[in-house]
C-alpha cells in the first residue's frame, strides 16, 4: 500500500503555458499561407487589374474632360492625381470587406475551422489577430502594386509621398477589416452582407471624396462625409500624394483611424467569442 507521504509527493501535471498574441498568431502562418497560394489567382482581377482599369478610365479618359484647376481640385493639378489617391484608399476598404465578410463567415459556419484551430492553445484573441495579418498581407500587396503602377504617371509629388500614402490606405483598410469583421461575427447569415455593400460600401465609394471634392455635396452632407472613415483615409492619401499636408487635419484623420481601428479590434475579439461560444 502507498502511504500518504509517497502519494503526496506525486507531481502535478504541467500548466499549459498561455501563448502570446504575436505567437499565437504566428502559428497561423502555414495556414494562410496556404489558403493564399491556393487562392491567389481567383484575386488577381479584383486586386490589380480592375484597379488600372479604373484609372485608365476615370483619371485618363474621363479626366481629360476635367480641367485641372487645383483650387478646384484640392490641390491636384489634374483630375488623376485628384482622384488616384481617393481611388486606392478606397479599394483598400472593398479588398478589406471582402476578406472580412464572405471568407470569415465560412470559417464560422461553412468549414468550422476557427473550432478546430481553437482545439489547440490558441485562443480566439489568437485567431482575429491571424485573420487580420493575412488582411494585412492583402492590403499592403494589393495597394502596393498600385502605387507602383502609378509611379510613372507622375502624381506623386515628392519622393515620400508614395510611403506615407500608402501607409494611410493600409490603415483605413485595416479599419474596415477590423468592424466588419466585428460584424460578421455577429451574424448568423450571409444576408446581412446585403446591408454592408449596399448601405455601406457603394454609397462611400461614392461620396467620400474620391471621386470628386465632398465640398461639391452642400454644407451639412460635406460635414456628414468627414464622419465617416473613408473619408479620413482618402483625405490622408491625397494629401501625402499631392504634398498638400495640414498637419494639424492630417492629425485629426490619423487619431480617428487609429481610433477606430482599436475599437474594431475589441469588437471583433468580443463578437467571435460570443459566436464561438455558442
Amino acid at each position: 500500500m502507498v502511504d500518504a507521504a509517497s502519494s503526496s509527493s506525486t507531481p502535478s501535471p504541467p500548466t499549459p503555458r498561455t501563448l502570446s498574441l504575436g505567437e499565437g498568431a504566428a502559428r497561423q502562418f502555414d495556414y494562410w499561407a496556404t489558403v493564399y497560394k491556393r487562392t491567389w489567382r481567383g484575386s488577381v482581377i479584383s486586386s490589380f487589374v480592375t484597379p488600372l482599369f479604373y484609372v485608365v478610365a476615370m483619371g485618363i479618359l474621363l479626366g481629360g474632360f476635367i480641367k485641372g484647376d487645383p483650387d478646384q481640385l484640392e490641390g491636384a493639378t489634374s483630375y488623376l492625381a485628384f482622384v488616384v489617391p481617393g481611388l486606392v484608399a478606397a479599394h483598400a476598404m472593398q479588398t478589406a470587406v471582402g476578406e472580412t465578410t464572405y471568407p470569415v463567415m465560412g470559417m464560422i459556419k461553412w468549414q468550422k475551422i476557427y473550432y478546430s484551430m481553437l482545439a489547440t492553445p490558441l485562443e480566439v484573441r489568437h485567431l482575429v489577430a491571424g485573420n487580420l495579418l493575412f488582411v494585412l498581407f492583402r492590403l499592403v500587396t494589393t495597394c502596393g502594386v498600385y502605387t507602383l503602377i502609378l509611379l510613372p504617371f507622375g502624381i506623386y509629388a515628392t519622393w515620400w509621398g508614395p510611403i506615407l500614402a500608402l501607409a494611410a490606405q493600409v490603415l483605413v483598410g485595416m479599419v474596415f477589416a477590423t468592424l466588419v469583421f466585428g460584424f460578421t461575427a455577429r451574424l448568423t447569415s450571409e444576408e446581412g452582407f446585403g446591408l454592408i455593400f449596399r448601405l455601406g460600401v457603394f454609397p462611400l465609394f461614392l461620396f467620400s471624396g474620391a471621386f470628386f471634392p465632398i465640398a461639391n455635396l452642400g454644407s451639412v452632407l460635406s460635414w456628414v462625409a468627414r464622419l465617416t472613415p473613408l473619408w479620413h483615409g482618402v483625405n490622408l492619401s491625397r494629401m501625402f500624394t499631392l504634398d498638400t499636408i495640414d498637419w494639424p487635419v492630417a492629425a485629426v484623420n490619423t487619431v480617428v483611424l487609429i481610433a477606430l481601428l482599436a475599437i474594431g479590434w475589441h469588437w471583433s475579439v468580443t463578437g467571435l467569442t460570443k459566436r464561438l461560444a455558442n
